[in-house]
């Protein structure tokens, strides 16, 4: 089978990093583009070179935007990945460097490189990809597929804003220019990944059977799994790497509903909510495809061999 092509948009963090890491093993990477989001755009972009650096890969690495597009954010993540966005281990400066291209310039070049490879795969705030979007707004003619990781479809958000999850709350703006511009995407939304989430003493075999990978991962996400446990979440909730698993094998998916999807602006209680049109009553053009339900046996293959236990 032809290994998938990926762009990924991403703020590296804890369950981005395990979505990096299952790329790595289940497709071709033409790239990282760093968003602020998890935490500030110096610790995602080290993370981002941490973490190729770990693999061994010549995966480049674009910095981008570090402050959403229009408002600065209410609240970050760290608490949930701790303030380096690693679990605060401490890794020291990885050997390869960021390059020099902007993110948004990366992902406009090499979507006209390779008109129709690339899926974008969206699991950071949607800045960088609005500020491509901007600059060309030809860009989703050339992109095979986006998935994007973000949303809470019924309103059972993660952030202060009660109806919102953290990527589209961080920057709505961005998230509304780009589910305007995008006439089919896919939608991984925060209460999927609850819904899927891995048992915690299963997660823990594949760590102890896994290889440099699955070391790596066990040690950034003990904060991020002792937040979770706090705040009565149940098993290990791996967000961005539910939409990897979309991204490279979309036939995981079990059950999905194409939908009309925007993004709340205005709303004083409301501001970031993704907001879906489930009877089609504001008549507006079906957008995304939202994704309700995943083989958990596909995916946790995935991610096994992802780490090393596979």
């Amino acid at each position: 089978m032809t290994r998938p092509q990926l762009l990924i948009d991403t703020d590296p963090g804890v369950d981005d990093a395990l979505a990096i890491l299952m790329a790595h093993a289940h497709a071709d990477v033409a790239g990282l583009s760093i968003a602020a989001g998890n935490v500030g755009l110096e610790h995602t972009v080290h993370n981002a070179r941490v973490l190729v650096d770990l693999l061994g890969a010549s995966t480049p690495v674009f910095p981008g935007c570090a402050t959403p597009l229009v408002r600065l954010p209410e609240e970050d993540a760290a608490f949930v990945h701790g303030r380096d966005g690693f679990g605060d281990v401490g890794f020291p400066q990885p050997g390869i460097a960021a390059a020099d291209e902007a993110a948004a310039l990366a992902l406009l070049r090499l979507t006209r490189e390779r008109p129709g490879e690339l899926t974008l795969v969206a699991l950071a705030p949607l800045t960088n990809v609005a500020l491509a979007l901007r600059l060309d707004p030809t860009l989703p003619q050339r992109v095979r597929r986006l998935v994007v990781m973000g949303g809470a479809v019924t309103g059972q958000g993660n952030t202060g804003r009660v109806p919102a999850e953290f990527n589209i709350g961080f920057d709505p703006e961005a998230a509304h220019v780009v589910f305007e511009a995008f006439g089919d995407f896919d939608l991984v939304d925060w209460e999927l990944t609850l819904r899927h989430a891995f048992d915690e003493d299963a997660f823990d075999g594949w760590l102890s059977a896994g290889d440099k990978r699955a070391a790596f991962y066990g040690s950034i996400c003990q904060v991020a799994r002792r937040t979770n446990r706090e705040r009565g979440r149940r098993g290990i909730i791996a967000a961005d790497a539910l939409a990897m698993a979309v991204a490279i094998d979309p036939a995981v998916v079990v059950r999905s509903e194409r939908r009309a999807v925007a993004v709340e602006l205005d709303g004083r209680l409301t501001r970031g909510a993704t907001v879906v049109d489930w009877a089609g009553r504001l008549g507006r053009p079906i957008n995304a495809n939202v994704v309700l339900e995943l083989d958990q046996d596909r995916f946790a293959a995935m991610v096994r061999e992802a780490l090393g236990a596979g």
